[in-house]
This record gives C-alpha cells, structure tokens and sequence, in this order.
C-alpha cells in the first residue's frame, strides 16, 4: 500500500466525552472530526470496534465481525423515538475522566433493553425496514454471533466450554429448539447490532465528508471464548471437547523472562489454505466496510507464530511454527483488489517478517519511544526511516510520551536530549515535531501526548489482567490553541 503524506491522532470512542460513562457515537464523535479538521490531520486511529469480554480489552472479542453496543449513544436513540427522556431519568453519575466498566455496562444494556421494547411496541416503519435489510445483509455471521451470545446469557455469561455438551457441540435439535424457545433474546442481539452499525455508518461517512480516513485494527487472534470460535471450531486447533489444543503467546525475551501467554486458539492455517482463506477475506471485508485501513496486529504471525501446549503455566515452552506467509494475502488482494493494511512489526522480529512485509509493499510502524535506547544506528531513530512507514510517537500500549520520560534511564534520556537538541521540558511536543518532520508518510500521536499528560492518562498496561482501557477526556481539553500548534506541524511539514 502506497502511503500519501499525512499525520493523524490516536483515539479509542471509548475515550470521548459524554453523560452516559463511556464514550459513544453520540454528538462528542462528530465534534471530535470537527477538531481533526481542525488540526489539519485527515487520519484517525482507533482501537477495535468489537464487543468486549472479560477484562473490557477490544482486542478480546465475543466477535471478529460484531460492533460493541456499549458503544450505542443513547441520546440518538432519544432523537429516534427509541428511547423516550424518561428512559434516562434514572441515569447515574459517572465520573468523566475515566470509563467504570461495571456500572456502565449494566446502564446500557439496560437502555438498549428499553430501545427494544419500544421497538417491539411501537414497530417504527422505517427502522423496521432498515432492520430486516441489516439482518439479511449481515446473516452470515449475525444468526451465529447472536445465537452465541443468547446461549451465553441462558449460561449465566460463562465461557463456552462451560456449557453442556450438546451446546458446546452445536447440536442441530438442540439450536432450533433454544432459538424457538429463546426468539426474543435473539432478537435484542441482532437489534443492538443493528443500532451499532447504523450508528457507525454516520460516523464514517461524516469523516469521509471532512477528508479524514480511519485506520482501524485487527487483532491476528481471535478470543477463544468468541462466536468465531464457538461456530468455526473447524478453523482453529480444538479438540473434540472444543478445548484449544495449542494457544498463543510470545516466547520468553528482555522484557519477560517467561513471555507472554496471551491463550487464543491457534488457527489451523491448513484448512484456511483449503478454503481460499474465505474466513480472512470475510474478516477483511467486514473490517472494511467501517474503517479505511487497517493495522494488522502481531502481523509476524503471518511469517511464523509461538505455539505453546493448551494447559502450559508460562509461555516457556512453545516452539516456533511457521505462518501461512503471501499466500493468504494474495487470496484476499485477488478478493478485495488491495491491501490497505499496516503491518504491526514491532518487537524482536526474525528477518523473514520484514522481507514478508517488503514483498508485500506493506507500511511497518515505528515508535519515537524506542529509538534513544542505542545508538545512531537504531531503526525508530527518524534519519533511519524509509518513506513506507507509519511513525507513532507511542501507541495504545505504551506510558504516554511525559510518562515515558519521566521513567525512562537518564542515559537514554541524555540521547534523546543530545539528538533532539532539545531540554525534555516539552517532550510530548518535541516527539511530535520529531514524527510529523521526519520521511515517514504517516505521523501519528495519541490523543495524551498532544495533551501533555503523564502516566494517569494511560491506556493499557500489556499483561495486566484488569484496569486498562478506561481512560476519558474532557471536550474542554480540545482547545483552539493545541488545534492550531498542530496545524501549523501540519503546515511545516507537508502533511495537510
């Protein structure tokens, strides 16, 4: 994928203002393009849009193809006779700098399940219409995700391995009777998916009118405790059980003596290789129709992936097997006719994963963070950097750039004090500069470091099992003034 020169902001819905507790596709997201256009940045990046499971993370989903309802604005709703204002007398106070997972989810399963009682009773023509097409559009993976999820609420939300046989196994009898006898918990899924979509599809095309693309994320794996897994066990190394025979990690490396055991199914790339890779093309079809480009996450495991046995305490004791490599890319640009993907290469990386990125004319990242660790030589310095990039000065997994500094060794500190030529007083703003003037095509900040905050305003800590993810701003953080230093990077720089 050939890059054009432009720059971008990193930003997760969730992080939006807004009175409900979380951020949603409701007036803030609008304002928010308003301010993108401002800043002269035609890029925004966020998180995957999926719904979240346990530990609220978007990279693990009860679906590679559903949206996350907890997403949903309520005051839309409002606007659309699906929920009236005394659906929202009873709001609770949330607090407004970060998401409280637990009570929100609870409010907005709670509105949603009042929009669709007034859908049920009222039966509005126009949203009963837009509604049967969204199903029949969406069924191939609709039917599945929502029979999965109304299984799970009959099990009292458990993972399902824990459910009966039958269920586990997909019993035809057992299905058609549970649909029968559970029609309308089916019903509300598919709704509140519906109302996502439908929601999100104004966002889009709103940030198409402004000029902005969105760059959306695809995580490789996909949780185990998902719709994918429970529908498509065929595609991925369970045994008759259902239970994973094999799961993700990382092996063990500087960072983490024992590595990393992330626990998704592994796929059995033989049988995608079999199928024309017909589940990836669908998931990048999927994918495409609400974002513009994608960053493809733990893109390595295409080259090769650590497999660890299903039970193991650590990540120790996996080997190393090899990915499906171009192949699986050639079956989806035959399909899609492009590739507008962003390699995620970042960690130790075998030299097969850049020449597997290079033959694919696909973008790596680069972040700021990294580069003062070595020496002149280090790739993520900018003079090092070929045009064919995107350049972050940290990402969703990283402290912010204030919290970076503050923590990192007063050696690599001095570096990046002698190379940037600058005191460390702005060095929120120093990074940027140092992004948006470098070659990279692309030049991306989190939302936190144009806002200059420390490590309280960080998104997510790899490996910490709870308590990421929640942070919020306040829309009088979107000041003219920051809007305007952005802009004239911008300006400087070539990248409006």
């Amino acid at each position: 994928m050939a890059l054009q020169r432009k720059s971008g902001i990193l930003l997760h819905p969730t992080s939006l203002p807004g009175p409900d507790g979380i951020g949603d596709l409701g007036p803030e997201i609008y304002h928010w393009i308003d301010f993108l256009d401002q800043c002269g940045c035609r890029l925004w990046q966020i998180l995957p849009l999926g719904p979240t499971g346990y530990g609220d993370s978007p990279y693990q989903c009860f679906s590679a193809f559903a949206g996350n309802p907890y997403l949903v604005s309520p005051l839309l709703l409002l606007e659309q006779g699906l929920l009236l204002p005394s659906d929202l007398s009873d709001r609770p106070t949330f607090p407004n700098h970060a998401v409280d997972f637990g009570p929100v989810i609870t409010w907005k399963i709670t509105l949603l399940d009042r929009a669709y009682a007034h859908f049920i009773k009222n039966k509005p023509a126009a949203i009963k219409k837009a509604y049967l097409e969204f199903c029949t559009k969406e069924n191939e993976w609709l039917q599945d995700f929502a029979l999965f999820m109304g299984i799970k609420e009959a099990f009292g939300g458990v993972s399902w391995d824990h459910w009966t046989e039958e269920y586990r196994k997909r019993n035809p009898e057992t299905l058609v009777l549970f649909e029968r006898d559970h029609s309308d918990v089916i019903e509300k899924q598919k709704f509140r998916q519906f109302l996502f979509f439908q929601q999100w599809e104004l966002v889009h095309e709103y940030a198409h009118k402004k000029d902005i693309q969105i760059i959306g994320d695809i995580p490789i794996f996909v949780s185990y405790d998902s719709a994918d897994a429970w529908s498509h066990p065929e595609l991925f190394h369970l045994d008759a059980k259902g239970l994973p025979t094999c799961v993700a990690g990382v092996p063990p490396d500087y960072f983490s003596p024992t590595g990393q055991l992330w626990g998704n199914p592994l796929y059995r790339w033989d049988v995608h290789k079999a199928q024309n890779y017909a589940w990836w093309i669908n998931r990048l079809r999927a994918t495409l129709k609400v974002v513009d480009v994608i960053r493809l996450d733990h893109f390595r495991g295409f080259y090769n992936y650590w497999e660890i046995p299903y039970g193991s305490p650590t990540a120790v004791t996996g080997k190393w097997k090899k990915g499906p490599g171009k192949s699986v890319f050639e079956a989806i640009e035959k399909e899609l006719h492009a590739l507008p993907i962003i390699a995620e290469d970042l960690g130790e990386m075998d030299p097969g994963v850049y020449a597997l990125r290079d033959a694919l004319n696909l973008p790596g990242m680069k972040v700021l963070q990294f580069a003062f660790a070595a020496d002149a030589s280090d790739p993520f310095l900018p003079h090092n950097y070929p045009a064919n990039c995107v350049v972050y000065t940290g990402t969703h997994d990283n402290d912010t750039t204030v919290g970076w500094y503050k923590q990192a060794p007063e050696k690599e500190r001095d570096f990046y004090r002698r190379y940037m030529a600058r005191s460390g007083d702005d060095v929120a703003w120093d990074l940027i500069r140092a992004g948006w003037s470098s070659k990279a095509n692309y030049a991306i900040a989190p939302l936190q470091d144009l806002l200059n905050l420390g490590t309280e305003a960080r998104m997510n800590y790899p490996g910490k099992p709870s308590g990421n993810w929640g942070w919020r701003f306040l829309s009088s953080h979107l000041s003219e003034p920051m809007a305007n230093r952005l802009r004239e990077q911008n300006v400087l720089y070539g990248r409006m």
